[in-house]
């Protein structure tokens, strides 16, 4: 199995009543697995313990839904049998993002690539390239107008499989964030991969954010996500690299390093950095945005 090594960091801060001092808070550290990575979750809350078993909890349930490696999560049993009936909530609104990404983007951002991206992994375990026959293959599987879904039930052709690799990191930030504000913590920032700030940084300011390519992105009450043409490649040598073109199957070209952009949700911010991999040039980025007002190209290198 091809994942993207990531690391899930969460840190956040009570809010304080005023004249309550923050030292009378305690700080709570958890370390361990999360989301198929080493995690850590750092709490500065008197009941930091029990907050970190609400969010790994919430963790756990959300990749029963969304996960491609649960046999038994929502999206697995839809990919086996081209239907769900009565859908959860949270993966009908990853693939309504995802629809309004899609069509914003001119059909460059496709889950429907799942078939592809199957063929590409299992060629390179045997050390190859999928070949001509194999795509086209995978291609007459794939195609998001195939893909219809409401709230009673998701269908789909025959042979689709649908990955959320594109939007799931970032969904999962927003849902973390959403329960640590409900627990009343500011200064958030939940790091899935992608980010999701409330709040700044407790010691003052926006949180900064060091890119990869250099520079950094201050980031408070929004969300950032940062996607790379070959930032995970299915071969040794790094030239093939994940995000697939949905028209011709192969891996983008590699016209960017990385792209970076911010929204008002981690989700949002994923789908659209993971699109524009698959653009020629920065006007073409911009005109996709432009469904989005609330987005930002933070970066294009």
């Amino acid at each position: 199995m091809i994942t993207r090594r990531r690391l899930l960091t969460i840190s956040a801060a009570m809010a304080l009543a005023p004249g309550l001092a923050r030292a009378n808070n305690a700080t709570h550290l958890w370390t361990g697995q999360a989301l198929g990575a080493r995690a850590s979750i750092r709490l500065n809350h008197p009941d930091g313990r029990q907050i970190a078993e609400r969010v790994l909890a919430e963790i756990d349930r959300l990749e029963d839904i969304l996960s491609l490696y649960r046999p038994d999560s929502a999206l697995a049993r839809l990919n086996r049998d081209g239907r769900l009936d009565a859908p959860p909530f949270e993966l009908l609104e990853c693939l309504s993002i995802t629809d309004a990404v899609h069509r914003a983007s001119n059909g460059r951002f496709d889950p429907s690539v799942q078939p592809l991206w199957a063929g590409w992994a299992e060629a390179a375990a045997g050390g190859e390239r999928p070949k001509a026959e194999a795509l086209k293959a995978a291609l007459a599987h794939t195609g998001w107008k195939h893909v219809a879904f409401d709230t009673s039930r998701i269908q789909m052709r025959p042979g689709m499989a649908l990955t959320l690799n594109g939007i799931g990191q970032g969904y999962v930030a927003d849902r973390v964030a959403a329960l640590l504000r409900a627990e009343g913590l500011t200064d958030i920032l939940v790091d899935t991969g992608e980010f999701h700030a409330i709040g700044g940084d407790p010691s003052g300011g926006a949180w900064r954010l060091s890119l990869a390519a250099g520079g950094s992105v201050d980031l408070q009450d929004r969300a950032l996500a940062t996607s790379s043409p070959l930032g995970t490649t299915f071969d040794q040598h790094g030239r093939d690299g994940h995000i697939l073109d949905p028209e011709t199957g192969h891996p983008a070209s590699p016209a960017w390093r990385e792209i970076t952009i911010t929204a008002p949700t981690a989700a949002l911010a994923d789908a659209l950095s993971t699109a524009a991999c698959l653009m020629a040039d920065r006007g073409e980025i911009e005109t996709m945005l432009t469904h989005f007002p609330e987005a930002t190209l933070e970066a294009a290198v």
